[in-house]
């Protein structure tokens, strides 16, 4: 197995446990035997657990912006269903098998106060989501304010359906972001 295969490996052991389990209660120790991977490798590619941490969440930030970005593509060039193709895609992202929230959220709840990069990479992941919405809504042409509008029904949805377990949260925050986009555009 060459270090590309085994860092793969690794995130997707890591990133699995993580998400699962949390941040703070899963070492390194169970990323390696998940991973197939010896200890040794692991800090050979890891220099330690943050690093790993760190590792996960760029990951899961690229697949968030590609995730996003192929459904509001495949909404085509309607500026409104554009809008609204982040809120079906929270909502298929809500209804898959062990949906427990935002990655970042967790991270920053476990790790932010603790760890100032963790801190930094969600807080950067967070600000990219806002500059996209802008962008979306820009095109749209409404007003930047509607992107933080639409941004914040994003998230409160996302933490609403993991604390209650409920994948209507994306269709309720839809509803209340058509009310917004219609009024902005109108």
């Amino acid at each position: 197995m060459d270090d590309t295969e085994a860092r793969e490996r690794i995130l997707a052991a890591a990133e699995a446990l993580y998400y699962e389990r949390g941040y703070a209660a899963v070492g390194v120790d169970q990323v390696r035997t998940a991973a197939g991977v010896s200890l040794r490798r692991v800090y050979a590619l890891f220099p330690s657990k943050n690093g790993i941490v760190e590792a996960v969440l760029r990951r899961k930030h690229d697949e968030w912006d590609d995730g996003l970005a192929d459904a509001v593509r495949a909404a085509g060039d309607d500026r409104r269903a554009r809008l609204l193709a982040v809120y079906a895609f929270l909502e298929q992202w809500f209804c898959t098998d062990g949906f427990r929230g935002c990655a970042f959220i967790n991270a920053f709840g476990e790790l932010g106060g603790t760890h100032p990069e963790v801190a930094r990479i969600v807080r950067d992941h967070k600000a990219s989501f806002q500059a996209y919405m802008a962008g979306l809504v820009t095109d749209a042409g409404a007003s930047e304010q509607l992107a933080a509008q639409l941004s914040i029904l994003a998230e409160g949805a996302t933490t609403t359906a993991a604390i209650s377990g409920d994948g209507r949260a994306a269709a309720q925050a839809r509803a209340a972001a058509e009310v917004l986009i219609d009024a902005a555009i109108a």
